[in-house]
């Protein structure tokens, strides 16, 4: 019988310590004012293989905040027979009527046919910014492909932009900031999930690039150029599991 006990205890500890994080949703709400009057939400690494939260808490999420704008910040899939369930979340997300925004992720190039993706937003009437930008009522906006797997490109992400206009980027990898070397308002990135499994020497184990070296991998942070938040993601990668670190969905008052 104490075994038993002991046994039960023990599996209910891994679930509230690594299962149940991924679940308990958290909306982070961020206002920080550069004068577009303008509510964004932003969904970040998907990762539909390893997602426990459902279409119907995030749709219900949108109703709620009723944003002007939603933007996908990439990892939707690596693997094609998940292409299915991407539609499902993409569905659920355009059927909002609320105009959606996507870039890539290092994961959705890992995808054998990537215009399979590609095609599936099409179908949603989601835009996928790559490499390029659009004027959206008083800003722009520029979405630049991800940048660990070598996809971006600076200069063709701002070419004929409208200088006079606030900037907001919207990207996976947030280490593409220390390249963009150019005045931007507002950065939106994900890639790095708060570290996911939050315990000592992470990024040591699994480099992610210079700002995790800094201990930059979640928040809201300034660089020379402006102000970048990094999302914890909504999805796991690799082991689906989280450790002090909550699912995420992000509203950015801006």
């Amino acid at each position: 019988m104490a075994i038993i006990l002991t046994l039960g205890i023990t599996v209910l500890l891994l679930y509230l310590l690594f299962i149940f994080p991924t679940q308990w949703l958290k909306i982070e709400k961020i206002t920080h004012p550069i004068g577009i009057n303008k509510c964004i939400l932003q969904i970040s690494d998907l990762h539909v293989d390893r997602l426990r939260i459902s279409t119907k808490r995030i749709q219900h999420v949108i109703a709620s905040v009723q944003p002007d704008y939603i933007f996908l910040t990439g990892d939707y899939t690596y693997k094609e027979h998940y292409l299915t369930r991407v539609g499902y979340y993409l569905k659920a997300i355009a059927d909002s009527g609320i105009p959606v925004y996507a870039v890539l992720g290092n994961h959705d190039y890992e995808l054998p046919r990537l215009k399979k993706l590609l095609d599936l937003f099409g179908v949603y009437g989601i835009k996928v910014l790559r490499n390029e930008n659009v004027m959206l009522d008083d800003f722009q906006l520029v979405g630049i492909d991800d940048d660990c797997s070598h996809h971006s490109r600076i200069l063709p992400s701002f070419r004929g932009m409208d200088d006079s206009k606030p900037v907001v980027i919207m990207t996976h990898d947030p280490n593409v900031v220390l390249k963009i070397n150019r005045p931007f308002q507002y950065l939106m990135a994900g890639h790095l999930h708060g570290k996911q499994l939050n315990v000592p020497f992470f990024f040591a184990l699994k480099p992610k690039g210079p700002l995790s070296v800094k201990g930059i991998y979640k928040g809201l942070h300034h660089n020379k150029d402006g102000t970048f938040y990094i999302s914890k993601g909504i999805g796991q990668a690799g082991v689906n599991a989280r450790f002090m670190v909550r699912s995420e969905i992000t509203i950015h008052d801006l």
